[in-house]
């Protein structure tokens, strides 16, 4: 099969022409890998060879490409080019070659995903070790680089989280809006000691206002269908509920 015609298309590949009709979308790799440039011909035979090897350069480049939007780890790579449909072989031979390269590095992949949440979020460090184990990155890696976390940090934010949580929680009080506030920060990430030393500095004890505006509340909707000592239990049980306390 003789060339006819060289067409530089995108994504670096080339259409090649050939004189039976056929057209191939091929690499540079791939063309100067078998000579035909100069040879101006592939063989039947070369053919096989050339379409496995254009599929390897496909790979590799795809996942390449993809680095380049969302750093990923070496998981998250194989994951993606596998979702293709890519054979196995292929992938795993694109991904160690991005690797070798160090354009793939799970070190690099941790401590970059690390510094971007403890910047950009209110995660800690227990739910940012949990979602990188998610991306299949090593206990050992994830351990090494969350040392950057330190305590002094953590207590930083945590204050911040336990104050916006306070001014945001205007119908609990007591020891209802205290045990939230510490469920709240298990759930992001933190220690429970380290929450419990910031949460003793804070008084939870019930801010007559708010008791009273929800004091307000529950009488107006309960006095529809309670009255007298009977309307006064249930709004107490739901102020109790709540972790408020009213006193007349």
């Amino acid at each position: 099969m003789k060339i006819i015609k060289y067409k530089k298309g995108s994504k670096g590949l080339y259409k090649v022409e050939l004189d039976d009709g056929r057209s191939l979308a091929l690499y540079e790799e791939v063309i100067l890998k078998f000579n035909l440039l100069l040879t101006k011909e592939i063989l039947e035979t070369d053919l096989s060879d050339i379409e496995k090897y254009n599929l390897e350069c496909d790979v590799y480049y795809v996942a390449l490409n993809s680095l380049k939007s969302r750093f990923k780890s070496v998981y998250d790579t194989k994951e993606y080019l596998l979702k293709k449909e890519y054979p196995l072989d292929l992938v795993e031979m694109a991904v160690d070659k991005l690797v070798s390269q160090g354009y793939l590095n799970d070190r690099s992949y941790a401590k970059g995903f690390i510094n971007n949440k403890m910047v950009t979020s209110n995660m800690g460090p227990n739910k940012i070790r949990k979602e990188l184990l998610e991306h299949k990155i090593s206990l050992d890696i994830i351990n090494e680089e969350l040392v950057v976390f330190e305590e002094e940090l953590q207590l930083e934010k945590i204050n911040k989280i336990v104050d916006k949580l306070i001014r945001s929680n205007h119908t609990r009080g007591g020891f209802v809006l205290k045990k939230k506030i510490t469920n709240d920060l298990v759930m992001l990430g933190y220690d429970v000691d380290l929450i419990n030393k910031v949460i003793s500095e804070y008084d939870f004890s019930n801010d007559k206002d708010m008791v009273k505006k929800e004091y307000d509340k529950l009488y107006k909707r309960l006095s529809r269908k309670y009255s007298g000592n009977e309307l006064e239990y249930k709004i107490k049980e739901k102020l109790y509920q709540k972790g408020l306390y009213y006193e007349e």
